[in-house]
């Protein structure tokens, strides 16, 4: 079988590819190849320009064309390069003799032994992943996020004067505004937002075994962890960990993933109490024309773009743990059991762009309705009962809550006309009787 859509053994690159594809260029094979392609380039322009004396020589007029190297970077230059490794059976060396074949190309061969100068394959690696996955979280993720954010406070806002039913413990409870309950969400999420902005993005850049021996050996008087701090931080926006042992030690990229955890997490929350409101009527749905709900009962909307949200999060999750709980750990300088592993960090970020998506759409298609609300409203009359109590506790009355407490527990109903005969019957003032009888499930919402 060929690959496709159909095909596809993972609905990351089937079902949901439509959702997904923006991610290709950063977090594929393809994307990693041409990141690796990147930082090899950009290693070479900053030993050009930190001044190395065999490379004084190199006419920084062509540095464009080597950055078009990767920024003309096609799909047949990385299956050229897959083809390379066939021969050498390691991956980044078939990156640097690509390299190399372009400076042969370019007439610049006496060059090109200053392609992956006393580096490691983790050099490139360690590099080239976290600078993908700031990409691809920043121009793919973040945006998404920050419009379902957007989307939460706007709703908040619209629904900021809507009384409604709280539930605690799934038992009536003192009334809140729909809105204040969108705005938890806004106000968690903004918090896991501020904390994202802090995480650096971290890389290892230092050699073979994080001490940069090669490039110290053969130049002895250049100060190379400066050359690496600034490299790492100028060229690709990154932070260099140091020290190091031959691999990135990943205890940021672990606060990353645990960081987009929480998010996802709050997010699961969200996307289950709308299914409840959707449940208890509070919501209704829009749909568009011909499409169908359920396939055996003609009247339901299903709730559908929520479960789905809270599926993906939940996949996303579970990946998201296993990336944060393995990769800080390595026997001695490394071992190879990050390699497969950081393969993978497409999996949690796609299954959280389906859930966005998903859960985008679900927000765009909610229509209220306060007569379902109002109604729950009305039917729950015993919920003022800690209203009146906390008034007569101020007036001094006489063990308050038990009273209240018989008569919201008796086996009749609590109604509007019980609450109000029961306010009749207090050994109160005529004022404090007044303020108690404009208490109401509709106005007993707080601030």
């Amino acid at each position: 079988m060929d690959l496709n859509e159909l095909t596809a053994l993972s609905p990351i690159d089937g079902r949901y590819r439509r959702h997904t594809t923006t991610l290709a260029p950063y977090l594929s094979e393809f994307g990693l190849i041409r990141y690796r392609v990147l930082v090899e380039i950009e290693y070479f322009i900053a030993l050009c320009e930190a001044g190395v004396p065999q490379l004084k020589s190199f006419d920084e007029l062509l540095f464009p064309q080597l950055r078009g190297i990767y920024t003309n970077f096609s799909e047949q230059d990385a299956l050229n390069i897959k083809n390379i490794e066939k021969t050498t059976n390691h991956d980044v060396k078939a990156v640097e003799y690509f390299i190399k074949e372009n400076f042969d190309r370019l007439g610049i061969s006496v060059f090109k032994e200053f392609i992956h100068f006393g580096l490691t394959s983790q050099d490139i690696n360690n590099t080239a992943i976290p600078l993908s996955l700031k990409n691809a979280i920043e121009e793919q993720l973040l945006p998404l996020l920050e419009s379902i954010h957007t989307k939460i406070k706007a709703d908040a806002e619209t629904w900021k004067d809507i009384p409604m039913l709280a539930k605690t413990h799934g038992q009536p409870a003192s009334p809140t505004r729909l809105g204040k309950e969108f705005m938890v969400f806004y106000e968690r999420i903004s918090k896991q937002l501020e904390l994202l902005k802090t995480v650096p993005y971290s890389a290892k850049f230092g050699g073979a075994t994080g001490n940069f021996n090669a490039h110290h050996i053969a130049y002895p008087n250049t100060d190379w962890i400066a050359f690496g701090n600034n490299f790492v931080k100028q060229y690709l926006g990154l932070e260099r960990s140091h020290p190091t042992t031959q691999i990135e030690h990943y205890d940021n990229l672990a606060a990353l993933f645990d960081n987009l955890k929480r998010i996802n997490t709050i997010l699961i929350d969200l996307s289950r109490d709308i299914w409840q409101y959707i449940a208890s009527n509070y919501f209704k749905q829009k749909i568009k024309a011909g499409e169908i709900g359920s396939s055996a009962m003609p009247h339901k909307v299903n709730p559908i773009d929520f479960e789905n949200a809270e599926g993906n999060l939940g996949l996303a999750n579970a990946v998201f743990e296993h990336l944060s709980a393995k990769l800080p750990i390595s026997r001695l300088q490394r071992d190879l059991t990050d390699s497969t592993v950081l393969r993978n960090v497409s999996v949690p970020l796609a299954h959280t762009i389906i859930a966005l998506k998903s859960l985008e759409k679900g927000l765009g298609k909610l229509e209220l309705n306060k007569e379902a609300i109002d109604a729950d409203l009305s039917e729950n009359w015993a919920v003022v009962a800690e209203a009146i109590q906390t008034i007569l506790r101020r007036e001094g009355y006489p063990k308050p809550y038990e009273a209240l407490k018989e008569l919201t527990r008796k086996h009749e109903k609590v109604t509007e006309q019980s609450i109000k005969s029961f306010i009749e019957t207090l050994n109160v003032s005529e004022t404090i009787k007044e303020e108690l009888r404009i208490i109401s499930p509709f106005n007993y919402t707080g601030i």
